[in-house]
């Protein structure tokens, strides 16, 4: 387990630590956070999401049915869980729409793309199921959950806009300008890509692997950087988001996992799966979005910290759940 502390989740502290002094120092402003992410959103981070999804086999997302339906349900279950009970639970507080989706789009989705197999390998070791796991989850977190996500935030702004002597707004619109934007695109292009049966060819990829590089590092960074242009504001609202994301999600997927008898080491990939922390795309969007930056911002930052605490725990649950954990290397 200090392997992962170590390996995984102390670099992202760092990295983002690095990005908070930086703006704290003026070497690099609120702006310049929003033009990294938008690197990370519109190129590095689809970059990635294609590749990654791209390169699986059709046989993986059908091999194991349960996981992918598992996947699918529990996790946009969470995702809309967190958009009603902000939508509805803080709009006395303030809280639009808008802002409800960015928190779904935030602690509704575990951050797979950028720490999936950086977690689970250290655990689980380098196998089929560990890539199994991933990509069911990134499908499901980046195909569906960012085009859905992204839909909800802009019908807010339309509805907003509307309030405001704007025109009626078109319940379309939010749809086809979600699905325009790269992030959303990219990995449903890749699934069509993968269900159609088409090999991904081996020489494409060190064509996108130079600007998928800069995903997580400069994602982060720019968290970093955003944190710092923000008042902290740790509050019920911030905290109600860890508590989603880090307990509900995980502990969903296992009851759900036990009902339907999924097998042990599975399970338990996908309840760390569930547990990593909140969607880094999410606080890029945030940001790119100008809403609800600064609770969504310190949720992320909290949720990274208490995470060495959760990883470990969500396991040993596991375990006392299924037994021993085959392959399992703490």
């Amino acid at each position: 387990m200090s392997h992962i502390i170590l390996y995984a989740i102390v670099p992202i502290i760092v990295v983002m630590l690095a990005g908070y002094i930086a703006g704290k120092k003026g070497a690099f402003s609120a702006t310049d956070g929003k033009a990294f992410n938008k690197v990370v959103l519109d190129f590095a981070l689809p970059a990635a999401l294609f590749v990654s999804i791209a390169d699986a086999d059709r046989s993986m997302l059908v091999a194991d049915i349960k996981l992918s339906i598992i996947s699918l349900v529990v996790i946009m279950f969470c995702f809309m869980l967190v958009y009603y009970i902000y939508k509805y639970g803080f709009r006395k507080s303030g809280v639009t729409q808008a802002d409800a989706a960015v928190m779904a789009l935030i602690n509704g989705s575990p951050t797979i793309g950028f720490l999936g197999f950086a977690v689970l390998e250290p655990i689980f070791g380098t196998n089929a199921y560990v890539a199994l796991v991933v990509a069911i989850v990134g499908i499901v977190v980046n195909a569906v959950g960012i085009p859905v996500g992204l839909s909800l935030l802009n019908a807010g702004n339309e509805k907003a806009l509307a309030k405001n002597g704007g025109k009626k707004p078109n319940p379309w619109k939010p749809v086809i300008h979600a699905l325009e934007q790269p992030v959303a695109w990219a990995p449903i292009l890749a699934v069509i890509w993968v269900l159609v049966g088409l090999p991904w060819p081996k020489w494409a990829s060190p064509s996108f692997d130079l600007i998928k590089g800069a995903n997580a590092s400069m994602a982060v960074f720019a968290a970093g950087i955003t944190l710092s242009s923000v008042k902290i504001n740790i509050n019920w609202q911030g905290i109600l988001g860890v508590i989603l994301k880090l307990i509900v999600m995980p502990a969903l997927l296992l009851i759900v996992g036990l009902i339907f008898k999924m097998s042990p080491e599975n399970l338990a990939m996908l309840v760390v799966a569930g547990a990593l922390p909140p969607a880094f795309s999410g606080i890029i969007i945030a940001d790119e979005y100008n809403s609800y930056v600064a609770t969504g911002t310190s949720s992320l930052a909290i949720s990274v910290i208490l995470f060495m605490v959760f990883c470990p725990l969500w396991i040993w649950i596991t375990e006392l759940c299924v037994g021993p954990i085959p392959g399992i290397s703490l």
